[in-house]
């Protein structure tokens, strides 16, 4: 009889299109908590499993991303406070400082650190790997999206592309924690540069009659990206067909472009 994970992870909304994710350790009642844009639906959740916070995972200095940093470090003074290198001074309270290849134990389960910049120039993502069997968990803050990617704000179109390749080499079946709702929007978008692709209007019809019923698109799977995201799939002729290129960091940056103009 396999053994269950002790990781729990509880997804919470904030703001109008957040998410932030707790992490539960079920056995020690511990929690740990990944991109907490406001305190208090961490704080109700905490109170509600009677859980004490002993971790926060920042993917990067976004406000969105870090509003609750400083109230959840005044509740749980004892947290440990997670971040990129390259963020020292823009995170609220961090501690630790991560580097491509860190890792950082929560529970049973120990997280890989991505340096994955373009959204922003210090943005880390947390891979945790499955355990006995199950599915790995992919915490991508702003870089990937569930049908996109984020906008580019301090980084370059090479460095996003180099970025999501190291998040597209990870197995099908892995879990994509996505900080925002934005599913909807970007299939609206990929459709338009790929409209020959069934598995994209076969995800973009799924997805439509979901929000309809007010459910949330999160997590996705790496999988189902790899076939629907214009954003994975710079190599794709259709695609590069589409913005009139066959380099595919251009390709990429147009698509970028136009989603930006969307």
């Amino acid at each position: 009889m396999e053994q269950a994970q002790k990781m729990q992870v509880i997804r919470l909304e904030a703001l109008s299109d957040n998410y932030i994710f707790l992490l539960h350790d079920s056995e020690q009642n511990v929690a740990a908590v990944v991109d907490p844009a406001e305190a208090e639906p961490v704080l109700k959740k905490l109170k509600e499993l009677k859980a004490e916070l002993v971790a926060i995972f920042n993917t990067h200095h976004h406000q969105d991303h870090v509003g609750g940093n400083k109230q959840l470090i005044q509740q749980f003074p004892r947290v440990t406070v997670y971040g990129g290198e390259e963020d020292r001074g823009r995170i609220p309270g961090q501690q630790v400082f991560l580097q491509q290849g860190d890792r950082v134990p929560f529970a049973d389960r120990t997280g890989e650190v991505f340096f994955v910049p373009g959204h922003t120039r210090a943005h880390i993502a947390y891979y945790f790997a499955p355990q006995s069997g199950e599915t790995g968990d992919l915490f991508c803050g702003d870089t990937l999206f569930a049908g996109g990617c984020g906008r580019l704000f301090e980084g370059t179109p090479t460095q996003m592309v180099d970025s999501l390749s190291k998040l597209r080499s990870l197995p099908d079946d892995t879990h994509v924690w996505c900080a925002h709702e934005y599913t909807l929007k970007n299939l609206q978008f990929a459709v338009t540069v790929d409209s020959d692709n069934a598995d994209l209007h076969n995800r973009y019809d799924e997805v439509k009659a979901r929000r309809s019923r007010g459910e949330a698109t999160v997590p996705s799977l790496l999988g189902v990206e790899k076939r629907t995201n214009p954003f994975f799939r710079w190599e794709e002729p259709t695609l590069q067909l589409a913005v009139n290129s066959n380099d595919p960091v251009q390709t990429f940056a147009r698509l970028r472009g136009m989603k930006d103009k969307f």
